[in-house]
């Protein structure tokens, strides 16, 4: 099941899955968590939170409309390649689609670039390092 939930509840899987539970829960906080038209997606499997993804709102590059950015995407391992994060991408989009914005991006891992171009997003950017992380891609899908 999909739904909407506050932030607290998906800095676990944040700091599991992202940070190879490296991290503090405030450490994996970040400063748009709380910004207004923030909002956070949780997929559940018997009461357990399997697959989160934070949404803010904000512009990318010379795109024009309203953007949303799509950060912390995790999955559980346990769960990956069954289809839950796509749904959960899914959801979101159809949920900015009602609220009219025009685009969402991310900074995707190079490990995740196939799940997201699965979703209908495609690369935007020359690939860059995000020091302690790996290397990453800016990823865009058109909403309307």
């Amino acid at each position: 099941m999909i739904k909407f939930i506050p932030v607290d509840d998906l800095l676990f899987l944040r700091n599991t899955v992202l940070r190879e539970g490296k991290l503090t829960s405030d450490e994996c906080r970040f400063p748009t968590d709380n910004a207004e038209g923030n909002f956070h997606l949780g997929y559940y499997v018997k009461g357990e939170l399997i697959c989160a993804a934070s949404f803010h709102p904000q512009t990318y590059g010379d795109f024009t409309g309203t953007g949303y950015q799509l950060r912390g995407m995790a999955t559980t391992e346990e769960y990956r390649g069954r289809g839950i994060g796509n749904q959960l991408v899914n959801f979101a989009l159809v949920y900015l689609r009602g609220q009219k914005a025009n685009y969402v991006w991310c900074n995707a891992r190079k490990k995740a670039v196939k799940f997201y171009q699965n979703a209908g997003f495609e690369i935007v950017s020359p690939e860059f390092d995000v020091p302690g992380i790996g290397t990453h891609y800016v990823m865009y899908v058109k909403i309307q």
